[in-house]
């Protein structure tokens, strides 16, 4: 199939949503209207703004990190605490977020993530089939009533209303709602009820995915279309990354391709927020991204890290669209980890003199490694290798970004 430069494209918000006050044309974001109770619209816009006074950074406009608990926490670069006496405001917001039409046990809990939108109704859509099943949720191809457009609904349960597992939802929204690019899915609204503890979350149609491409017996990807591909990703990465965010499990299955060869970057379930300066904040989880894509600093146990985590995960995807198939395919950690030191080298000794990773001890290989990359794809242009050898650095320091990686021929 074909891969065409990406373009802007303006998303269509459901049509019989626009007299409740729902989303605005297609920037994924809907409105408080005159329809919340009292038409207080004015007033939470003051002491919304009383709020950004007091607080010197505000979580989502200096890219603060957010807890692995889903929590937005304050380490370095994040909010700061805000006085007590604000209290009444947050019940205030909940007040105005339950007559919008949102339910109480998500409003307590992600009132950020839901702010100034108003919920989907579920009977403006019809589902059509289910075209995907994860741990945790199900993907439906739907249609919109009113417009006769086609989406995907992303179907969440939450047992019992957890408030952790709501938190944690809270964040992907929270992340969405802060990206706006052509490489990256679209989040258009959200369906909920009062009593129900089911979420669906309204995304554009995209018909296939990388993953689904390649295991095609009749496609194969030329240089141009993995560089177009690529360009893609990279470009959407970019922005994540400019935005403070990490996507944390960068692989074929996450990036949904459409019909035009148009690619964007989905599934920010794992995604979180990063700073900049990475000594000062909470540590992370290291159990993130799909072990053939995940990067050796986090087999070895790291819970500091920052966006080349990802950078990782795109040099383990060039490869595979070059050759069709994944090139690290571990059964276990420890043998993902030889395998990348097998394929790329392992560290010099100053490396693991200095590194404090938990697993480091544990994992140093006996004897040392030598890169045998190039051998591996001595068949490829030497531009190509080179820029694998810098996305595949085992150092994450020495990978560069999604910025120079774009640069690269």
């Amino acid at each position: 199939m074909g891969c065409v430069s990406s373009k802007q494209t303006v998303s269509v918000t459901p049509a019989a949503l626009d007299h409740s006050g729902a989303l605005n044309g297609g920037s994924g974001r809907s409105r408080v209207g005159s329809s919340t109770a009292g038409g207080d619209g004015g007033l939470v816009a003051e002491l919304e703004l009383n709020l950004k006074k007091v607080k010197k950074r505000g979580a989502t406009e200096s890219g603060s990190e957010v807890g692995e608990s889903g929590r937005t926490s304050s380490n370095g670069c994040g909010s700061e605490s805000v006085s007590f006496r604000l209290g009444n405001l947050h019940k205030y917001v909940e007040g105005e977020q339950a007559a919008a039409g949102w339910p109480s046990w998500l409003s307590a809990v992600a009132g950020e993530a839901i702010h100034g939108w108003v919920p989907l109704k579920a009977d403006s859509f019809e589902k059509l089939e289910k075209i995907g099943q994860g741990t945790y949720s199900t993907v439906f191809r739907a249609r919109d009533f009113e417009s006769g457009r086609i989406v995907a609904l992303k179907k969440v349960r939450f047992d019992n209303f957890e408030p952790e597992s709501v938190r944690f939802m809270a964040r992907e929204i929270l992340i969405l709602r802060r990206l706006d690019h052509p490489n990256i899915i679209k989040l258009e609204g959200l369906i909920t009820s009062r009593s129900s503890c089911t979420m669906y979350l309204v995304f554009e149609y995209m018909e296939h995915d990388v993953s689904g491409l390649l295991s095609s017996p009749d496609i194969t990807f030329t240089e141009p279309q993995v560089k177009c591909y690529m360009k893609q990703l990279l470009s959407g990465l970019e922005h994540c990354h400019s935005r403070g965010v990490m996507h944390r499990d960068i692989k074929g299955a996450n990036l949904l391709v459409d019909n035009d060869g148009v690619l964007k970057i989905a599934d920010f379930g794992l995604a979180n927020f990063f700073c900049s300066n990475y000594g000062q904040r909470q540590p992370l989880t290291s159990r993130v991204v799909t072990l053939w894509y995940r990067p050796p600093e986090l087999l070895l146990g790291s819970t500091n890290y920052g966006p080349s985590v990802d950078i990782w995960s795109v040099g383990c995807l060039l490869a595979e669209l070059l050759i069709g198939k994944p090139i690290l395919q571990g059964r276990t950690e420890v043998e993902q980890l030889h395998k990348i030191f097998k394929l790329c080298g392992s560290p010099a000794d100053d490396y693991w003199k200095k590194t404090k990773l938990p697993h480091a001890t544990l994992f140093k290989p006996q004897y040392p490694y030598k890169s045998s990359l190039w051998q591996t794809f001595d068949d490829m242009p030497e531009a190509c290798v080179s820029l694998l050898e810098t996305l595949l650095s085992v150092e994450a320091h020495k990978r560069g970004t999604a910025t120079s990686a774009l640069s690269s021929e």
